[in-house]
């Protein structure tokens, strides 16, 4: 395993749509594995493929309770009651939005194998999902922030 550089908002593939995986392999372990070993040295609570440079449908994801990992995944069902919370981005150091999110989502995804799974979260892993399958849309937080916080809250943070 290895920790790989995250990509900075500002560098063109954290905007690319990425591509679908195709081969589950040695090689796709590998990924998941560093990005997982990535997400855990910046205390990330998730990290998706494009932040490290690769253009493909992956995530990973750990709010406290292990990681996940999610390959191809696809948001299938939202909540329509949302929370309005702050929300960074590895890919966005120290910055911080309040973001409109639904409370409750179930994703789809394979795994590392190819086997089909959904996985159903709420609250900061709802919040996280949603924040990773984005990224694999070429979207960023600060896309649909309501507001930026400015420094004197985030002090308060």
């Amino acid at each position: 395993m290895a920790i790989r550089r995250i990509f900075l908002e500002g560098e063109e593939v954290l905007r690319k749509v990425c591509r679908p995986v195709a081969k589950f392999d040695a090689r796709l372990a590998e990924l998941l594995e560093d990005m997982a070993e990535t997400m855990h040295s910046e205390q990330g609570v998730g990290l998706a493929a494009p932040q490290v440079g690769i253009l493909r449908r992956a995530i990973v994801v750990d709010v406290g309770e292990g990681v996940i990992e999610l390959v191809n995944p696809k948001i299938v069902y939202e909540s329509y009651e949302t929370a309005c919370e702050s929300e960074g981005c590895l890919s966005s150091p120290g910055e911080y939005g309040m973001v409109a999110r639904p409370v409750r989502v179930t994703c789809a995804y394979q795994d590392r194998n190819g086997e089909e799974h959904e996985v159903t979260g709420e609250g900061l892993l709802a919040r996280a999902l949603c924040h990773e399958c984005d990224h694999l849309d070429g979207k960023l937080f600060k896309d649909i922030a309501e507001r930026m916080l400015d420094p004197e809250e985030l002090e308060e943070k």
